[in-house]
């Protein structure tokens, strides 16, 4: 990637404080803050990581946003997966280049963006279409237009079937996962992996039960909890907020069936 930033290029000023503002560089625009304006030309051409003050004096560093910082500072109307269960999500799921994946309840884009850069090949079912242009819309402004070739959401309900066949992976952020396990049955390839993620642990017990009534095996649940640290000179203690409890993981891998069927 060029270190030097340029028209086009999604941006990210981080003042002294640690507040961060992100938007896209186009020639002619500018970015207002509390204190003061900061000219996108100013900003064009200049390696990323650069320090910039505004007409009022004050510093911003610019950079690229991360993923997980893009995730948290996007457009979205339903709740998004966080970067903590982002990660384990896709190393739980084992997605890289090629894997075809069923996601449903793709919400604002989140899981869309992270399993489409590790290499997916996303099929996407939301039932609501503001949902599904705002995630593709997400997915185009962090990954480009070229990751649309292997990203697409249709407007249809998870529970009422699955078109696909032979899919590696089925995954899941929806209210009722149980409702879909028999059609992810059908629908994944003998060792497909199925992972769904759910806020509640009676969700989590309807949907184990499920699992085991369907071909499913070495099933397990899981939840990540994320806990920062202060580190201030010789003042070193945890942080007195964490981010604990968002969802439980539950995965498990389709069976083959008995010989003959």
């Amino acid at each position: 990637m060029n270190p030097e930033l340029a028209a086009g290029d999604l941006v990210q000023l981080i003042d002294s404080k640690g507040r961060r503002y992100q938007g896209v560089l186009t020639s002619g625009k500018e970015f207002h803050f509390h204190s003061g304006i900061i000219t996108h030309d100013e900003l064009i051409g200049l390696p990323e990581g650069s320090s910039i003050n505004s007409s009022r004096r004050q510093s911003y560093t610019v950079v690229r946003p991360t993923l997980s910082e893009f995730v948290l500072k996007m457009p979205r109307g339903a709740q998004v997966i966080y970067p903590k269960d982002l990660g384990p999500i896709l190393m739980i799921a084992d997605i890289g280049p090629g894997v075809r994946v069923l996601e449903s309840g793709v919400g604002s884009g989140a899981l869309s963006m992270a399993m489409l850069r590790a290499g997916a090949e996303i099929v996407g079912y939301e039932i609501r279409e503001d949902f599904a242009n705002r995630a593709v819309a997400n997915v185009e402004r962090f990954l480009g237009a070229e990751a649309l070739e292997r990203y697409s959401v249709e407007l249809r309900d998870c529970y009422e079937g699955i078109d696909e066949s032979g899919l590696d992976r089925v995954v899941l952020d929806l209210p009722e996962p149980w409702q879909v396990v028999p059609h992810a049955s059908a629908a994944l390839r003998p060792g497909g992996l199925f992972l769904a993620y759910t806020p509640s642990v009676m969700q989590v017990s309807q949907l184990r039960e499920s699992l085991a009534a369907n071909g499913f095996f070495a099933a397990e649940t899981l939840e990540v909890l994320n806990r920062g640290w202060h580190v201030e000179g010789q003042a070193v203690r945890p942080d007195h907020r964490m981010v604990g409890h968002t969802g439980f993981l539950t995965h498990a891998r389709r069976s083959a069936p008995p010989p003959g069927e």
